[in-house]
């Protein structure tokens, strides 16, 4: 689910000019999981631009109010949500604690870090969702810590029906600020693609574990 259409494009557009998204569908990127990708994004790139920063900020803020209403804690996924919840908790002037992705193996051994009570609402960070994977792994340490988790919030996903499915799985609602769909819309009308690529591109999208641009 996004959170508004003129909002994702905006999202996708700032994306695509600080290269937070790069694209190339011809010499792909690939991933830890060995699926070969046409596109890479960093959304660690927006913290560098303050400009950007504040734009994203405050329209998590919003998807936060007009979706889940305001929660007891804001909660970051590490180490890519981890500064965003950080701003967005400071402009609500919530709590804020962050997830790692499996307990620390050594001092008090946290896999949440921060003060967290059993029993709060909280809504979760994150800037990129691919699979839905390790962003969910969040969600259900957070869980077992006794808290309830009104949903997550991230800057970009892939769209991917995985994640999706994931997601329904875990019964965690997700809102996302932009999509592959609105940053393709905005690649291509900022030529920063081709019409030959993206058809590439959708292809990627609709079957990511076996796409090969080279078998095209």
């Amino acid at each position: 689910m996004n959170y508004s259409l003129n909002s994702s494009h905006k999202v996708a557009e700032f994306l695509l000019q600080i290269q937070a998204i790069s694209l190339r569908p011809d010499d792909p990127f690939q991933w830890a999981s060995g699926w070969k990708s046409p596109i890479y994004c960093d959304n660690r790139k927006t913290l560098s631009y303050p400009r950007i920063r504040t734009f994203i900020r405050q329209e998590i803020v919003k998807a936060i109010d007009d979706n889940f209403g305001r929660p007891d804690v804001v909660a970051g996924v590490a180490t890519g949500g981890i500064a965003q919840a950080a701003l967005v908790a400071q402009e609500l002037g919530l709590p804020l604690v962050y997830v790692r992705p499996k307990t620390k193996t050594h001092g008090a051994q946290n896999q949440i870090e921060g003060v967290l009570e059993s029993g709060k609402s909280v809504i979760v960070i994150e800037d990129l969702v691919s699979t839905g994977n390790s962003s969910l792994i969040a969600v259900d340490a957070l869980r077992d810590a006794g808290c309830i988790v009104k949903g997550m919030v991230s800057i970009f996903s892939y769209g991917l029906d995985q994640a999706r499915q994931n997601f329904l799985d875990h019964k965690c609602p997700l809102v996302t600020l932009s999509d592959y769909n609105a940053m393709l819309e905005k690649a291509k009308a900022a030529n920063y693609i081709q019409e030959a690529d993206l058809e590439s591109l959708q292809k990627w999208r609709e079957n990511p574990s076996e796409w090969d641009p080279s078998k095209e």
